[in-house]
């Protein structure tokens, strides 16, 4: 079966027919923007196809009443897509193993067609493995460590490196346990009810571990991956509803309370905090957790159950990452041609509000960052050049609004703003994003906004955040001398940067920092001391010792030094 397929125009319309829910979606996969994989219109039914297969105690066959409900639903998705303009030829439904194996799977996709006109695409086992993978590699910039995939029946392991739109994954594809959180909890339920319960669940346990251990070795790892086992441990990347709503426990749990970005794609956590199984457990049983469905809490204790087997088979796990991507993502991921696919997702999701000079700006941006030298002082590799042309896109978008409301906007356009639904993006991404643009507009926000911006500081490392400090203020900077976004004259710009780590600053001169030199027209009304130097104090105050990051004695932060040499041509 075949995946791949030009659109006839960039609208895609898509039904996932999960085991624990049907989810629509209408997505733009317009070039510049496509990796990002923006959605136009989304909904979901919370019709669960596995849970009504064995509605009766016993599995059977998806009853009456659940194929009219589907069938609902879809006629109102196709009424959407109508609306939004979608072609016929682009919308698909997809279905996986809740209804492949479903005892009356024939006559539940006749009924379909018949009431819809729709086709269903029935996606084979190994088919639907990879595609679920290439909804996990469409999470992230890149891909490097094990996956797992946690549907309602089923859970699937695998190993995957993604970068630069180049996808690998076992050549054996994934293998698949009746593991999922739907058939784990109707698993232990069933043992609960037996004698000798305790000794019944040890044995579950054991067999587990060791299908996962064997499942390991049978991956067979390629020796990047081997080497991180080893050296480091490996990084595992989890989709699947059952997964990601372990993740939003984790989340509510987070010493980072409350978490500031309300997105599980891009959350991550160490080890020793994802397999906090107990406590989690809890949670789910005694209180009321965003987006902790009545159902998804239930299960808790089933998912819980395989964390702890995980944990244990597989050691050399250190690090976990959630993600949303699943069959939908993977779907669309797949359409994307190889040059979409190695965009980063950051700045393709930020393209869309760049203005014509966004270029130029991100260089300028790039240059106020000094490079390496033997001083024992470094740039984190999260402001990478993508990242400093997503702060160039995004520097303009908030210009019309009062100026009370820009820093405000600012700070929530990559959390709850424009960027909210963009996918792929991480956490730190979104939070330095954040910061940065905030501070773009150099206006005090209100109170409790000012709690959630020393919550997005508070889950980066101070470096980081100096760093974004140190951007923010330059970009206010080339805000204030560039208004409209637009370098009318590249052969003769207004500022040119250039900077250096610097030996011999500080007010005793005795600390090592940056010099940053600003090259600027002296006969142009934008760069006059008048209009220039409050930025540049702006600038230069980052890096005073009572603005460290952390604290004036202890704190992280280096001096700035800004040299202004004015120019005729």
């Amino acid at each position: 079966m075949s995946l791949r397929g030009p659109p006839a125009s960039s609208l895609y319309g898509l039904v996932d027919m999960g085991s624990n829910g049907i989810r629509f979606s209408i997505s733009d996969l317009s070039p510049a923007t496509a990796r990002s994989l923006p959605t136009v219109f989304q909904d979901r039914e919370g019709i669960s196809l596995y849970d009504a297969q064995y509605s009766t105690g016993v599995k059977g066959p998806i009853p009456q009443d659940t194929i009219d409900a589907v069938v609902v639903s879809l006629l109102k998705f196709k009424v959407a897509c109508t609306d939004f303009g979608v072609p016929p030829t682009n919308i698909r439904v997809l279905a996986t193993e809740a209804t492949r194996t479903a005892e009356n799977s024939e006559d539940y996709r006749r009924q379909i067609k018949d009431a819809t006109g729709w086709e269903i695409d029935l996606l084979p086992k190994e088919i639907e493995g990879r595609v679920g993978a290439l909804g996990v590699a469409s999470s992230f910039a890149s891909v490097d460590g094990l996956v797992m995939d946690l549907g309602g029946g089923s859970t699937q392991i695998t190993w995957m490196i993604a970068k630069d739109g180049k996808v690998q994954t076992s050549h054996k594809g994934s293998f698949s346990f009746p593991y999922g959180a739907a058939a784990m909890s109707r698993q232990l339920a069933e043992i609960d009810a037996q004698a000798h319960s305790g000794m019944v669940q040890t044995e579950l346990k054991e067999k587990m571990k060791q299908q996962f251990q064997q499942a390991y070795k049978d991956l067979e790892l390629p020796d990047s991956l081997q080497q991180q086992a080893k050296h480091g441990g490996l990084t595992l990347y989890l989709s699947g509803g059952g997964f990601r709503g372990w993740g939003y426990l984790l989340m509510s749990q987070h010493k980072v309370s409350p978490y500031p970005i309300p997105i599980i794609n891009g959350f991550h956590v160490q080890k020793r905090d994802f397999q906090q199984t107990a406590e989690i457990s809890t949670v789910a049983a005694e209180e009321s957790v965003f987006r902790i469905s009545k159902r998804r809490a239930a299960q808790v204790p089933a998912v819980a159950f395989l964390v702890n087997v995980l944990v244990e088979a597989l050691p050399m796990i250190q690090r976990v990452r959630f993600c949303q991507g699943g069959v939908r993502e993977g779907f669309l991921f797949d359409t994307l041609d190889p040059a979409t696919k190695a965009l980063d997702p950051l700045q393709a999701a930020t393209a869309q509000y760049g203005t014509s000079s966004a270029p130029h700006i991100a260089t300028l941006l790039l240059a106020s960052l000094p490079g390496e030298n033997d001083l024992d002082r470094f740039i984190p590799t999260t402001f990478t050049p993508p990242f400093l042309r997503a702060v160039a896109d995004m520097m303009y978008l908030h210009s019309p609004l009062p100026k009370e409301s820009r820093s405000l906007c600012a700070l929530q356009a990559p959390l709850t703003g424009a960027l909210a639904s963009a996918h792929g993006i991480s956490h730190s991404d979104r939070a330095l994003l954040a910061l940065v643009l905030a501070r773009r507009w150099n206006v005090d926000l209100a109170p409790p906004n000012h709690s959630a911006q020393q919550r997005l500081r508070a889950i980066l490392s101070p470096q980081e955040v100096f760093w974004a400090n140190y951007l923010g203020a330059l970009a206010l900077l080339i805000g204030n001398v560039y208004p409209a976004g637009r370098v009318v004259d590249t052969a003769k710009p207004r500022l040119v940067f250039s900077a250096s780590w610097a030996k011999g600053l500080g007010k005793k001169g005795l600390q090592d920092g940056v010099r940053l030199t600003v090259k600027c027209r002296k006969e142009e009304a934008m760069t006059t001391p008048a209009a220039m130097n409050d930025c540049v104090k702006e600038v230069e105050a980052v890096g005073k010792k009572k603005n460290r990051v952390g604290g004036r004695d202890h704190g992280y932060g280096v001096p700035v030094e800004v040299d202004i040499l004015r120019v005729l041509d």
